[in-house]
Formats: structure tokens, C-alpha cells, sequence
């Protein structure tokens, strides 16, 4: 498998302290779109004020530090960023519109009995992921990821959030469309520009430079009056003063185990909340064979995929964080548990995690349209390891990734007209998301479709034992691709290095690449 170009840092590589901590600072910032912007669309809708909105956004903070600590020390050890997942959302309104909480008269008491289901629930489906990874179950089951299957699922990590992107940068024009061409404009036009010697802050920094001047932007407007008499939806997208986050935070507090209570726990809650958790393994899966590739570290084996599903806990790779590792050419494992330092360090300090948390969202929209558009294109290049002029890919592909944006909408659109109940929101949160429908529709068809006679086009001969070996990590003589891979010394050394569990299975595919390709049979190489 051939490597991305231009990358200066890869997952074992570390930039200089200073730069490796700004790095880590502009993660953190990135992170902050998705973790700001749940919670302040459910909370009130529980009856949570202010105050409670700002600590169920801490704590998410606190978990998501932890989570990404671990998921890069013990699971995956990819640069992933690990965070709230939108995939939780229709489960957690399922259990707030349940008739024994509706009935509670004091909003803060329904908050607090909400919160305790929803504790409840999460609790009693975490035991679906811990099973699926630590059994290895999820690694026998990616077995049957082809490149051909996963390219359509990785786009649509990237592409299934477009409604994130610019329709929120059209709620504020006035911030949202600066933002985004001054991005584009740092990070690509003058990306070869260095203000200092050794280090191109537009192309490292772009996230921090362009967040700081239009955060700075936004609060004259604010401060100038320029959202006084506009629409209400206007202001609580352009304005700086409206979460109410700086004033309701603590200055410091620290989360703990059942903060709000004991939990509480009920069968259809639970039903609801395990669709969540197999969307966002399946959404995490797409996500770290994209960090995989774009941190130049070798395809993550199976059983690492499955430890790395079943240290994730309820959290999900935030995609926006993987396409920042392109944009920036940073790959690197430190940078991203210097951001997990940086979010359990807010999580505690409110008041400070609070001035970042009240950044305006269409300023994440614009980041965001960059970002999941290039992590949309990292899953299709890995069509370049197939043999797209076959009908039968090119099927496989368009299909998976027309029902895998048509589908969801479907969902959307009758989601208040389709009734409800636990088994019905299973189905809802199932084929809202664009990268499950995508995974079931490519896979299936992909193992099922011509298998014999497609054995020369579904990995091309030329990666046919790379992917073998190391992605998908299949008997030699499984009859499903259409190499023979001959055992030889080099093979075998270096096989044992990547799979050997003490190695977690990461190294760069650079060190490799090289006494992999030398050992390929002649017949399996690309003639010259």
C-alpha cells in the first residue's frame, strides 16, 4: 500500500516540545464543536439549567480526555481523538420523552431522574462493547473488510455529517464564510510560508490562527451590537454571550461516578441505547483505518481494531480530529495525549474550559467542511487498491454510497411520523447513520457478490499481500484474493514485529514497506 505524500510527522515521530503542545492545544479546540454542541441541545430539553448544562459538557470533557489516554496507550494507540457521538442522540430524546419522567413537575428534578435513566441505559449497553471487543468478536468480524468494503464506509464518515457543515455556517454568514476561505486560504495557499524558520505555522497551526481571529471577529460584533435585532435562531448562532457557559461555570470542580444520583435502569432504555453503541463501532471502525492511513502506521490488525472497540467506552473517534492530522501532516500519538491532558486539565477549571466552550458553532461548521471532506477523501482513495474497472466494483461502491446517504434521509424525514418504542428507535438509530447502512450494504454485497470469480479485482495483486497479511491478517491460502504468498525470512521477521501483541501492531508502514514489497512473489508485482 502506498503511503500519502508530504506527511512531516508519522504516529511514532514527534515534532519539538513547543510545537507538540500547540498541536495538542488545537486538537483540543477542534474537539470542542462536537462536546459544546450535544449537550447544549438535550440539556434544556431535560429541564437542566445552565449550571447543568455546563457540567454535563465537563464531564464529557473528563471522559473524553480519559477515553483518548487510553484508547492511545492501550487500544488502538492510533492518534485518535475520542469524544461524543451524535449517534447517542436518538436514544437519549427516546428515554427523555419516556411518560414516567415527563410527569415529574420540577424541571431540575426531571433533569436529575433523566440523567440517572440515561446512566442506567449506558451502563447496561457498555457490556455490548466490552463483549464485541474484548472477545475478539468485532476482529473476527472485520475479517470480511476489503479495501473495496471499507472505502465507501470511510467516505461516509466523512460525507454522512454534511448537514454539520455548511448549512450551519449558513446560520451566521457573517463569521462562517470568513472562517472558512481564511482557513482554506492559510492551510493551502500559503502552507510554504514560514514566519519563523523551521516551522510553517499556517500549515501546522491553521485551526488556532483562523479560530482566534474570528473568535476575536465575533466578539466585536457582539460587543458592537450587530446581532441586537436580529432573528433569535441568528443570535444564538453569531453570538458569544448566549450559551451562558462563562457565568454558570464553576471555578473548579472535579467529576466523579454517579454524580447525579443512582442510576436507574430499564429494559427499553437499554434496547434503544445498544443500537447507539453498534453505530459508533461501526463509525470508529471507518475512523481508525482512516487515522491508520493518514498517520502512516500499518492498517490496525484485527485484534487490535477489537481491543481498540472495547476500550472505547461509549465515546466514538471524533472524525473531525482525523482529518486534522492531514491537514496539518502531523500524525503523531504524543500530540494527541497532549489534547487529553489539555481536556481533562478544562474539565476541571470551568470558568477556563468555559471561555473556549463559548465559541460560536458556525466557526466548528467551517473547520468542519474541511475536515470531513478530506477524511471523505481518504476513504476513496483507498479504491486505488482495488480494480476499479470492474462493473462489479464500481457497483458495489456506487450503491453502498448512494443508500448510504439516500437511507438516513429517508429516516430523517419520517422520524416524528414513524412511532414509538424501543424496537423503533433501534431502527432509527441504525439507519440515521450514514457509515452503518454504508458498512452493511458494502460488506454484504462485497462477500457475497461474485466472490470466485472476482478474486484478481478486489485487491489488486500489487497490495494484495500487504492487505493480506497485515490488514485483514487472512490464512495464506484463503481462496478469497488472489495471491499466494510464499513464506520467506524477510515475511516472517517482519510478520512477527507488527502482530506480535507486545508491539500493540503500529509501526510505521516506512520501516516496513520496503522488506514487505522485496518479498512479494514477481508474478504479484506490477509490471514496469
Amino acid at each position: 500500500m502506498e503511503q500519502l505524500q508530504d506527511l512531516e510527522y508519522c504516529i511514532d515521530s514527534n515534532p519539538p516540545w513547543i510545537e507538540t503542545i500547540l498541536l495538542g492545544f488545537q486538537n483540543y479546540i477542534l474537539m470542542l464543536g462536537t462536546t459544546v454542541m450535544i449537550p447544549s441541545l438535550l440539556v434544556p430539553l431535560m429541564g437542566g439549567s445552565d449550571g447543568d448544562k455546563i457540567w454535563v459538557i465537563q464531564t464529557s470533557l473528563f471522559v473524553s480526555g480519559i477515553n483518548t489516554l487510553l484508547q492511545s496507550l492501550f487500544g488502538t494507540r492510533l492518534p485518535a481523538v475520542m469524544g461524543g457521538s451524535f449517534a447517542y442522540v436518538i436514544p437519549i430524546v427516546y428515554i427523555m420523552r419516556d411518560s414516567s419522567l415527563l410527569r415529574i413537575p420540577d424541571p431540575h428534578e426531571r433533569f436529575l431522574q433523566t440523567m440517572r435513566a440515561i446512566q442506567g441505559a449506558l451502563i447496561i449497553a457498555s457490556s455490548l462493547q466490552i463483549i464485541l471487543g474484548y472477545s475478539q468478536l468485532w476482529g473476527i468480524f472485520s475479517r470480511f473488510f476489503s479495501p473495496l468494503g471499507m472505502a465507501p464506509v470511510i467516505g461516509l464518515v466523512g460525507l454522512g455529517l454534511f448537514q454539520r457543515g455548511f448549512p450551519a455556517v449558513g446560520n451566521c454568514v457573517e463569521i462562517g464564510i470568513p472562517m472558512l476561505l481564511m482557513l482554506v486560504g492559510l492551510s493551502q495557499y500559503l502552507k510554504h510560508y514560514r514566519l519563523f524558520r523551521h516551522i510553517p505555522i499556517f500549515e501546522r497551526f491553521p485551526v488556532l490562527i483562523c479560530v482566534t481571529v474570528i473568535w476575536i471577529y465575533s466578539l466585536i460584533l457582539t460587543a458592537g451590537g450587530a446581532y441586537n435585532h436580529r432573528p433569535i435562531k441568528t443570535q444564538d448562532s453569531c453570538r458569544t454571550d448566549r450559551a451562558n457557559l462563562i457565568s454558570s461555570a464553576p471555578w473548579f470542580k472535579f467529576p466523579y461516578p454517579l454524580q447525579w444520583g443512582a442510576p436507574t435502569f430499564d429494559a427499553g432504555h437499554t434496547v434503544a441505547m445498544m443500537a447507539a453503541v453498534l453505530v459508533s463501532v461501526a463509525e470508529s471502525t471507518g475512523a481508525y483505518k482512516a487515522a491508520s492511513r493518514l498517520a502512516i502506521a500499518t492498517p490496525p490488525p484485527a485484534y487490535v481494531l477489537s481491543r481498540g472497540i472495547g476500550w472505547q467506552q461509549l465515546v466514538s473517534n471524533l472524525r473531525e480530529n482525523v482529518g486534522l492530522l492531514g491537514l496539518t501532516r502531523v500524525g503523531s500519538r504524543r500530540v494527541v495525549q497532549i489534547s487529553a491532558g489539555f481536556m481533562i486539565f478544562f474539565s476541571t477549571l470551568g470558568k477556563f474550559g468555559a471561555v473556549f466552550a463559548s465559541i460560536p458553532f458556525p466557526i466548528f461548521a467551517a473547520l468542519y467542511c474541511v475536515l470531513f471532506g478530506l477524511v471523505a477523501s481518504v476513504g476513496i482513495s483507498f479504491l486505488q487498491f482495488t480494480n476499479m474497472n470492474s462493473m462489479r466494483n464500481l457497483i458495489i461502491t456506487g450503491l453502498s454510497l448512494f443508500l448510504g446517504i439516500s437511507v438516513p434521509q429517508y429516516f430523517s424525514d419520517t422520524l416524528l411520523s414513524s412511532g414509538h418504542g424501543p424496537f423503533n428507535e433501534f431502527l432509527n438509530t441504525i439507519f440515521l447513520s450514514p457509515p452503518t447502512v454504508g458498512l452493511i450494504v458494502s460488506v454484504f454485497l462485497d462477500n457475497t457478490l461474485d466472490v470466485d470469480k472476482s478474486k484478481k479485482d478486489r485487491v489488486l495483486r500489487c497490495v494484495g499481500p500487504l492487505f493480506t497479511n497485515i490488514f485483514l491478517r487472512l490464512p495464506k491460502e484463503n481462496p478469497r484474493y488472489p495471491v499466494s504468498i510464499v513464506p520467506s525470512p524477510g515475511l516472517i521477521r517482519i510478520a512477527t514485529m507488527l502482530l506480535d501483541p507486545l508491539q500493540q501492531g503500529q509501526f510505521p508502514l516506512a520501516k516496513v514497506s520496503g522488506i514487505l514489497l522485496s518479498n512479494v512473489p514477481e508474478r504479484s508485482k506490477v509490471p514496469s
